[in-house]
């Protein structure tokens, strides 16, 4: 069944990703938030404290401003991720800076981490108070500050009362020296940093807070990275940001411009790091996975894999939104087939 807001994605495959992408905010703003079909028992999910009507969420990207948490929620996403939001408006890298790659059922942003500041998130967040579904938000930090750690803080401080989760980006490819704040030292004394803050701004609710990491990893820094959570205890890891690699297999005549891949190419190893992160933190941790997820089998393949929720963005630039539908569909068919009467039942069923 096509969803009323595909019958427009030929049109939408036909401007340009950036021009697409806004005129796609601003049809679900004025769609409003439509009330979500009940999902299959066997899809609901429970993590942190939350409960979530099912394990699809939209990651971080597609709604970077808070303007539409509802109107996703409302078709279906168990949980909607907004940001990456920086502490300071900044406008990003310059244009063009999104490039769809049909051939490969891919994109590549160099975004930079565009953004309208924490003032302009947190009213939004704001004025949605009391609204049902689970939002998370994505922080980041501006691409000028000196003090990187400040920025995260930040955002804590200002978010933790108004998101359901806070997931701290450290892994975006676009942001001169960002990934550098992944290394084990590092990581311990941010999130030490983070906790201390969450505890001051929402002492009676703190939000879970998550690390998103990047698959380009090293297998040292894999290590010092599930190190770094088990020690920190951090509550949750996202598996993974987009990649700066570039399969030989890419058809797109855009494979070669910079910035962050996206997509179908990055399932596969974004799939075994999850699996690996999942063996390194001995199951502790839960996972939330994402990277390339367009069908209910990639979902599955991904809960096998580790993750307890995951989350797609990419798929929906070709198949649209009607896609989270079909995605849950098969993902509850997977599990009965298999006879799993729950999604968590199927966590980490592929062991290594």
């Amino acid at each position: 069944m096509t969803s009323l807001p595909d019958l427009a994605l030929p049109l939408l495959q036909a401007l340009p990703p950036e021009t697409a992408h806004r005129a796609s905010i601003m049809a679900l703003r004025l769609m409003g938030a439509p009330a979500p079909a009940p999902d299959p028992r066997s899809l609901q999910t429970k993590l942190w404290g939350l409960s979530f009507p099912n394990p699809v969420g939209l990651a971080a990207g597609f709604d970077k401003h808070a303007e539409v948490p509802d109107a996703m929620l409302g078709l279906g996403f168990g949980f909607v991720e907004i940001g990456t939001v920086t502490p300071r408006h900044q406008a990003g890298n310059p244009k063009p800076r999104v490039f769809r790659l049909k051939e490969d059922r891919a994109v590549i942003n160099r975004l930079g981490f565009n953004s309208e500041g924490l003032d302009a998130v947190a009213a939004r967040l704001e004025a949605r108070k009391g609204q049902a579904g689970i939002t998370g938000a994505n922080i980041g930090r501006n691409r000028d500050s000196q003090d990187a750690a400040a920025d995260y803080v930040a955002g804590v401080a200002r978010l933790a009362p108004l998101a359901d989760y806070l997931t701290v980006n450290v892994s975006s490819p676009n942001t001169p020296g960002l990934r550098a704040l992944q290394r084990k030292d590092l990581l311990v004394a941010l999130i030490a940093r983070l906790k201390a803050a969450r505890a001051k701004a929402a002492p009676k609710r703190p939000p879970p807070l998550l690390l998103k990491i990047a698959p380009d990893l090293t297998p040292q820094e894999r290590e010092g990275i599930a190190e770094a959570a088990l020690e920190s205890a951090i509550d949750g890891l996202i598996i993974a940001n987009t990649t700066t690699a570039r399969p030989a297999e890419l058809k797109s005549k855009f494979a070669r411009e910079a910035g962050g891949l996206s997509g179908k190419p990055l399932f596969a190893p974004s799939t075994a790091l999850l699996a690996e992160m999942r063996q390194l933190t001995g199951g502790r941790i839960p996972l939330v996975g994402v990277g390339g997820i367009s069908s209910g089998a990639d979902a599955y393949a991904k809960i096998r894999a580790g993750a307890g929720l995951v989350q797609l963005y990419t798929a929906l630039t070709y198949e649209g939104l009607g896609l989270v539908a079909r995605i849950k569909s098969e993902l509850a068919e997977l599990l009965k087939r298999d006879g799993f009467k729950h999604a968590a039942e199927a966590v980490g069923a592929d062991k290594s």
